[in-house]
């Protein structure tokens, strides 16, 4: 049986996103007669991105920060949810219910790779009241939303950060300037270094802290949606409604989402054959 969740893809949009982006700016930087190196200062960098890293820690627990340094590869890497999959496994689990009973089913729920699957599953043969079993599994959501919310946060606060501390390392830069003011062919020169670290923390906010926070909110409510299907499905095959009506009612989460794939026909017959 499925139940399990499809490997991880590169996230098209992202990474077309970010080097868009990049070649946007770089692109009309040399357009307007730059060079990368213009742009190219490891001083900056390191008062930007060590001043924004050292802001964030004071800022957020450690455990919090670790588990955000974790998510990273959500920006870049796109689930497969496979609800189409998931919504076929289910109703071969309610025709094996309704024609064996519930306790029929406890030969593949320790074969679930989902483990939000498996457990309600688990949770429904073993007995467990519905309601219970609901706010059971309605906790677990809540509490993973919460943590991907304050994942969220964490770059969120880096993005807050990085302008103003680029703005500061501006600043120091336009003072090493004026001690140099008797020398005035490199006052310009000195004036457009010093500001390469607002262009860091700008760009480093608005190209990659934000958006990277709003594409974990996006990943944990498209999560939330997909458990919340699998909790609908094991309670109405609990309370033994028919597959047709348990199907009608899981159809609604799938919409026009470009991650669900239909489920091939082979697929198909595999999953009535084990429900069998």
């Amino acid at each position: 049986m499925a139940g399990s969740r499809g490997r991880g893809r590169v996230d098209v949009a992202s990474v077309a996103g970010a080097l868009l982006a990049a070649g946007g700016i770089l692109g009309g930087l040399l357009m307007e007669g730059g060079r990368i190196q213009d742009v190219s200062q490891i001083t900056a960098a390191i008062i930007v991105f060590g001043g924004t890293l050292g802001a964030v820690m004071i800022h957020t627990p450690p455990s919090t920060l670790l588990r955000a340094l974790r998510c990273l590869p959500q920006v870049f890497v796109a689930a497969d949810l496979s609800l189409g999959a998931i919504l076929d496994d289910i109703i071969g689990y309610a025709t094996k219910a309704r024609k064996m009973g519930l306790v029929s089913l406890e030969s593949v729920a320790g074969s679930i790779e989902d483990p939000f699957l498996a457990k309600a599953l688990t949770l429904a043969i073993d007995g467990t009241d519905l309601q219970e079993l609901r706010q059971t599994m309605e906790l677990e959501i809540a509490i993973e939303e919460r943590w991907a919310e304050a994942d969220a946060r964490v770059f969120e606060s880096a993005g807050g950060y990085a302008p103003t501390i680029g703005i500061i390392g501006a600043v120091m830069g336009l003072i090493q300037v004026m001690k140099n003011l008797a020398n005035i062919d490199e006052v310009g020169h000195g004036i457009a270094v010093a500001f390469v670290a607002t262009v860091y923390g700008v760009a480093s906010a608005n190209l990659f802290f934000l958006p990277a926070a709003g594409k974990i909110k996006a990943h944990a409510s498209q999560e939330a949606e997909r458990k919340e299907m699998i909790l609908e499905g094991v309670s109405s095959i609990v309370e033994g409604l028919n597959p047709k009506i348990i199907r009608s009612k899981l159809e609604g989460y799938l919409g026009d989402r470009p991650q669900v794939r239909a489920v091939p026909e082979g697929r198909q017959r595999a999953t009535r054959s084990a429900a069998a």
